[in-house]
């Protein structure tokens, strides 16, 4: 088929296909590669990795589709409301017969995309509870064994080594050799932490030198922001200098400013321990001197009292006082024996007068039968036998028939 003409024919009679070409063909002639700028809306991107959205103003709105190969390359995410530049070219998607951009390029207005996708991670992060600080650990005060997930031969592990072996000579330092920058660095600084978290080392520190946003960005992704996440190890972040801030450093239970401090971070200082051991010392010595004076002051004083000057004072004072009080229980023990006595000769006195025998004593006798005394005659039957008690003896008898 001959290549239509610029301009359509007024005679011809085109096939909507043909007609869809043409148009095609004179937008893709006529803009070539075109800068679009507007907000992004109605983004999807299905499971074939190509992303569908469109450019809007206030009066107007342009389809735009991003095949997969360059949305694998943006270095942040496409939403709703952000502000973008799109560079593509324009053309008709014939099936619907609608003009669209192709973009290959994708770009954030206001700010680079790493600062995008940096804000982006930090928010998506924040609201799944990576940066709570109700999570994070406290570092030990005196760790045995660290490990350094860095890169070996960077300035930053150097000096870190050089700052921690001088403030605490006992630490051991075990190096974890990882990429810190460059395509895959992240998985590899991931790898790197669940390894050494898995060999029982007391503190992670995961960092290197310093560096443009671009060079520490592999300590802004999320397969580093889940390991340190998920380490049960105590992890110190230390990427970059002081005004570098990194997701590393917002998911890390401890966040240093630089690798050097974070050297301090995780080291006591030993001319500090040992002052304050000397210091510790001191003062023990002082409070048992001072234990041993209040002591041997009391000692004195106990010395001085009067028991210890008359020892037996106390004994002969027992003594005399024992004396005193066994004469008064014997004295009351005989008054006592007195007393009773008497009472014995007034209650047998009493008995006395009461005793049967002085009765037999003026003329009356007891009858008794079967060891019962008899009170009426009749209670004695013919053959009886009796025992009459006198007062100087018994008469027995025994009683006759009718």
């Amino acid at each position: 088929m001959e290549p239509p003409p610029r301009s359509p024919s007024p005679s011809r009679v085109y096939r909507v296909s043909e007609l869809q070409a043409a148009v095609r063909d004179l937008l893709e002639e006529e803009f070539g590669r075109v800068w679009v700028e507007g907000e992004l809306s109605g983004v999807k991107r299905p499971q074939s990795g190509h992303v569908y959205f469109a450019l809007k103003d206030e009066k107007a709105r342009l389809d735009v589709v991003l095949w997969r190969s360059s949305a694998a390359r943006l270095r942040f995410e496409p939403e709703d409301g952000l502000v973008v530049r799109a560079r593509g070219r324009l053309t008709v998607y014939a099936p619907q017969g609608r003009y669209q951009m192709e973009a290959d390029s994708l770009e954030p207005v206001g700010a680079g995309p790493l600062q995008v996708a940096f804000e982006q991670m930090r928010k998506r992060l924040e609201a799944e509870g990576l940066f709570d600080p109700a999570r994070k650990r406290r570092l030990p005060s005196f760790p045995r064994r660290v490990a350094l997930v860095t890169s070996p031969s960077g300035a930053a592990v150097r000096d870190l080594i050089h700052v921690a072996t001088r403030r605490w000579p006992p630490l051991e330092l075990v190096v974890v050799p990882v990429r810190v920058q460059g395509a895959g660095a992240a998985e590899e600084i991931a790898a790197g932490i669940r390894l050494a978290d898995a060999r029982g080392f007391d503190v992670l520190v995961v960092g290197r030198g310093g560096g443009s946003l671009e060079d520490l960005w592999a300590f802004n992704e999320e397969p580093v922001a889940r390991a340190i996440f998920q380490a049960k190890t105590p992890v110190v972040s230390a990427v970059g200098h002081e005004v570098d801030v990194t997701i590393s450093d917002l998911v890390a239970d401890v966040r240093a400013a630089t690798p050097s401090a974070a050297a301090e971070l995780v080291t006591p200082d030993r001319a500090e321990v040992m002052g304050g051991l000397r210091g510790t010392g001191q003062r023990l010595s002082r409070a048992v001197r001072r234990l041993l004076d209040d002591g041997r002051r009391r000692v004195d004083a106990a010395a001085s009292a009067r028991p210890f000057r008359r020892p037996l004072e106390r004994v002969h004072e027992a003594g005399q006082t024992l004396d005193d009080v066994a004469v008064r229980l014997a004295a009351a023990a005989k008054e006592r024996l007195r007393a009773r006595g008497e009472a014995l000769e007034r209650a047998a006195g009493r008995l006395d007068a009461l005793s049967p025998l002085k009765v037999l004593a003026r003329g009356f006798s007891v009858t008794m039968r079967d060891g019962r005394a008899l009170t009426r005659a009749a209670d004695a039957k013919p053959g009886d036998e009796l025992r009459t008690i006198l007062a100087d003896g018994e008469v027995r008898s025994r009683v006759a028939g009718p």
